[in-house]
């Protein structure tokens, strides 16, 4: 085979036959792009998860690029070159095809994280395990992407020989550099090793629900430096990791994401508390936002004008809590006004049999 490449080399001027070996290796990954192409697209109408289809999407990029680099390094010794050009063009090849396995290996986690929020889908109500499991998937990721990342760019140096030279003379000084490092960087440093605590003790996951500087939100995103909280009018609180680390905080969803909400009515004293109770009884029994476990209606507080009464009710999540609460105080409201009016709070003022007296025999005055 050898043999018959140089007899065809041999017939063919060079620049022409390193047009050919360049085009062979482009053609080769148009082949491939346009296969994969037509996997997507007979995939396309299978909307449910599959493994086959995930590597076919996170790899139909880098392959355009990989498999053409793969298949010019291979066919690179053919090519006709003086040897300064040839030593050029192998030294690009081989840093290209560093680049596109990096990203290769990248899109490998991406599949990997597809089969772990396929397995673990935190589409049900009590999804404490699988917001565990996604938020250690979400930085072990982007940590090994950043670890993927720094290997790359150092083994891409290290292939230089000149580089190499500077990094052996460089050991010595390693010590002092990274002490100096280490002062210059604590903050980011501290940031990376609050995303390490973070990511295996979990007091936040994704998905937790959290009250933070006075907010209500979902966390949304753990990178290996921030956090960012979903509030609930749709902005975003941006936080620094170590912020959870340093400061507390509420995290509604902890070990469940049951939770109890609470209503106050302030009532006049002749409310009739019994009635009250049946009537939240039935509310209760007509909404499918209480989860059956905890109810009750107290009088908790006796004030100068009113009383207060307290609704505590349950439910399986603090989204369906929020909405139970005002349904229950619009119900009860609504209950008072129309059946017991008098209820209403009310200012009274109380004039005594002496006072009506006294006040009958006051004088007329002159006008």
């Amino acid at each position: 085979m050898k043999d018959i490449i140089e007899a065809w080399s041999g017939r063919i001027q060079p620049l022409v036959w390193n047009i050919i070996i360049v085009a062979s290796a482009v053609i080769i990954g148009l082949i491939v792009k346009f296969t994969v192409k037509a996997l997507l697209n007979y995939n396309k109408k299978y909307t449910d998860y599959s493994l086959f289809r995930s590597i076919i999407t996170h790899f139909s990029g880098p392959m355009n690029h990989f498999v053409p680099v793969l298949v010019l390094n291979i066919m690179e010794p053919m090519m006709v070159l003086s040897p300064q050009y040839d030593l050029i063009l192998s030294r690009t090849i081989q840093i290209l095809l560093i680049i596109s396995f990096a990203v290769v290996l990248i899109n490998t986690i991406n599949i990997f994280e597809d089969y772990v929020y396929h397995t673990y889908d935190l589409n049900k109500d009590d999804n404490l395990r699988e917001r565990k499991i996604r938020t250690q998937m979400q930085f072990i990721k982007r940590l090994l992407a950043t670890v993927i990342v720094f290997i790359t760019i150092a083994v891409i140096l290290l292939s230089f020989d000149n580089v190499r030279k500077i990094g052996a003379g460089l050991l010595t000084g390693v010590g002092i550099g990274g002490i100096i490092i280490g002062f210059a960087a604590q903050k980011s440093l501290g940031n990376l090793l609050a995303g390490f605590q973070i990511a295996f003790t979990q007091p936040i996951r994704i998905d937790d629900v959290l009250v933070v500087e006075g907010e209500w939100g979902r966390v949304e995103d753990i990178t290996l430096t921030y956090v960012v909280l979903n509030i609930w009018d749709q902005r975003r609180l941006i936080l620094p990791i170590n912020y959870f680390i340093e400061k507390p905080f509420q995290n509604w969803t902890r070990t469940t994401s049951e939770i109890l909400g609470t209503v106050f009515l302030y009532l006049d004293y002749n409310t009739p508390v019994d009635a009250l109770r049946v009537e939240f009884d039935r509310l209760l029994a007509a909404t499918n936002l209480w989860d059956k476990r905890v109810k009750v209606i107290q009088v908790t507080d006796a004030k100068e004008k009113t009383m207060e009464i307290r609704v505590l009710v349950s439910a399986s999540n603090s989204s369906k809590a929020f909405d139970l609460r005002c349904y229950i105080r619009e119900g009860l409201i609504k209950y008072v006004k129309d059946n017991h009016p008098e209820s209403l709070p009310v200012n009274r003022i109380v004039m005594t049999e002496s006072v009506a007296i006294d006040k009958a025999n006051v004088p007329p005055t002159d006008v």
